[in-house]
C-alpha cells in the first residue's frame, strides 16, 4: 500500500473508530433586516439565523425558536456578517511616545497591549484581522490567545516581522547603531538567497502569510523615500519561496516602480498603492491581485503631519505630507478601473477600535456603501482565501455576525456604531 493510500485508510478507520461528539446547543438569531450573502447585495427581512458550535446551520424564515433554546433577537436591527480588516498593527498604535517604545516595551508588553486593542477591534465589529507586521513572539501569542478564547478579540491572521531590506522599511531606523543592531529583526534581508531565507524563516516561525516591504514607507524614521527598495531578483525570489511553502504575499507599496516590480513578480496584493498608474491597473487585473487602500492611515498621518500637535519626526512628516492627501485619488482610479479592492486600516497608525471610518473614506472615493461593506466581508474573505469560513452568514460559514441601527446600504457611517457583536456563535457586545 502507498504511503498516502495507508494514510488515508487509517485517517477512515479512525474516523469510524472514534465517538460521534454530540452536537452543542442550538441559538436562534432573528434579525428584522438581514445581508445574509454581501455577493448577492439581497436585504431579507424577518429571518431567523440558526448557530450551532459556532457555525450558521441554517436561516429560517420567520421568527422562530425552539422551546428552551437561546434567543438573541435583533428584530429591529440590521444585521449583517462579521467586519473582516486585511491590514491591522494589533500590537502598538501611533502617538508621542511611539518611538520610545521601540527600545522600552517587552515582547510581552506588546502583547499585553495587542490584548486590549484586541478587544477593541472586536467591540468594533471587526470579527476577523489580518495583523501584517509585529514582532513575531507578541503577534503570534496573540493570534493563539485569540484563538482559544483567552483574550477577546477578532481571529487572526499573522505576518509576524515583516520582510524589509537593510535600512529599509521595516528595519530599525533613526536609534543609535549599537542599539539598531539589537532590534533588527531576522527578516532583515539582502540579496535574492537572503531573502529566500527570510521568508522561510518567518514560515518556520509560524507566520500565515508574508508581508513585504517593497518600497519606503511613511513612518520609518529615515529620508529614503518613497521608492522602490527591493531589486527585481529580491522580489522574485520572494514571492518564489512563499508560494513554494503555501503562503501568500502581500507588499506595502507607494511608489509606482515598487508597485509594479512586485505585481510582475507575481505579488498577490498590493498594501496602499499610493501612486499606482494604468500599467499597475494592467497588473493588478492580469494577476488577479487585491488592492488594501488603507486609506485611513493616509487621512491620520496627513492631519498629524499638519496639525498643531505633530509628533511625527521630520522625514516622517514630509513623508505623510507627500503620501497622505493622494490616496483617496488613487483608490477612486482603481475602483473605476474595476481594480479588485479589500478593507484594510493600516489601524495601529490610527487609532484601534475606529477601523470602521475606512468605510466612510471608500465612499467618498467612489464605491457605494454596498461596495464597500463586499470589500470588508466577501472580498476580504476571498483576498484573504477563507471564503468558506467568513464573509457571509450563509449556512456552514462562522457565526460572526454584527447588528447595528439604520441601513448601512443607505448611510454607511452607520457601522462606526455597532451595537452587537457574535463570534464563533459567541456573544461579545449587545
Amino acid at each position: 500500500m502507498k504511503p498516502l493510500a495507508f494514510g488515508a485508510a487509517l485517517a477512515a478507520t479512525l474516523a469510524l473508530s472514534a465517538p460521534a461528539l454530540a452536537a452543542g446547543p442550538l441559538t436562534f438569531v432573528q434579525a428584522g433586516r438581514v445581508l445574509v450573502d454581501p455577493a448577492s447585495g439581497k436585504v431579507e427581512t424577518a429571518k431567523t439565523l440558526v448557530v450551532q458550535d459556532g457555525k450558521v446551520v441554517r436561516v429560517e424564515d420567520g421568527y422562530v425558536a425552539e422551546p428552551g433554546a437561546t434567543v438573541v433577537d435583533l428584530k429591529s436591527r440590521f444585521v449583517l456578517p462579521g467586519l473582516i480588516d486585511s491590514h491591522v498593527h494589533l500590537t502598538s498604535e501611533q502617538g508621542p511616545s511611539s518611538r520610545m517604545d521601540e527600545v522600552t516595551l517587552s515582547a510581552a508588553d506588546q502583547a499585553f497591549a495587542g490584548a486590549r486593542y484586541a478587544k477593541r477591534t472586536l467591540m468594533a465589529g471587526f470579527t476577523t484581522v489580518a495583523d501584517l507586521g509585529g514582532e513575531n513572539e507578541a503577534v503570534f501569542a496573540l493570534r493563539k490567545a485569540t484563538a482559544n478564547g483567552d483574550v477577546p478579540g477578532p481571529r487572526i491572521i499573522a505576518a509576524g516581522s515583516a520582510i524589509s531590506i537593510h535600512g529599509g522599511h521595516g528595519d530599525v531606523n533613526g536609534l543609535r547603531e549599537d542599539i539598531m543592531h539589537v532590534l533588527r529583526p531576522n527578516s532583515v534581508c539582502s540579496g535574492a538567497e537572503d531573502c529566500r531565507r527570510a521568508v522561510r524563516e518567518q514560515v518556520w516561525l509560524g507566520a500565515d502569510v508574508i508581508k513585504i516591504t517593497a518600497t519606503g514607507g511613511v513612518l520609518s524614521n529615515t529620508a529614503a523615500g518613497l521608492a522602490q527598495q527591493f531589486s527585481d531578483d529580491e522580489l522574485a525570489a520572494i514571492v518564489d519561496s512563499a508560494h513554494r511553502m503555501g503562503r501568500r504575499v502581500t507588499a506595502h507599496a507607494h511608489g509606482v516602480d515598487g508597485i509594479n516590480a512586485f505585481l510582475r513578480a507575481g505579488g498577490d496584493s498590493i498594501e496602499h498603492g499610493t501612486y499606482l498608474d494604468k500599467e499597475s491597473i494592467a497588473l493588478f487585473k492580469k494577476n488577479g491581485a487585491y488592492l488594501v487602500p488603507t486609506l485611513e492611515a493616509g487621512d491620520f498621518v496627513a492631519r498629524i503631519a499638519s496639525g498643531p500637535n505633530n509628533f511625527l519626526t521630520p522625514a516622517q512628516t514630509a513623508k505623510a505630507l507627500e503620501a497622505g492627501p493622494k490616496m483617496l485619488d488613487m483608490a477612486r482610479r482603481a475602483h473605476e478601473a474595476g481594480v479588485k479592492i479589500a478593507f484594510g486600516t493600516d489601524t495601529g497608525v490610527s487609532a484601534h477600535g475606529q477601523n470602521a471610518y475606512e468605510f466612510v473614506l471608500l465612499v467618498k472615493a467612489g464605491l457605494t456603501p454596498l461596495e464597500a461593506v463586499q470589500a470588508a466581508t466577501v472580498n476580504a474573505a476571498d483576498h484573504l482565501q477563507i471564503s468558506a469560513q467568513a464573509g457571509s452568514l450563509t449556512p456552514g460559514h462562522n457565526a460572526d455576525l454584527i447588528a447595528v441601527d439604520g441601513d448601512p446600504l443607505t448611510d454607511v457611517s452607520i457601522l462606526q456604531k455597532v451595537g452587537f457583536v457574535m463570534k464563533s456563535g459567541v456573544v461579545y457586545k449587545n
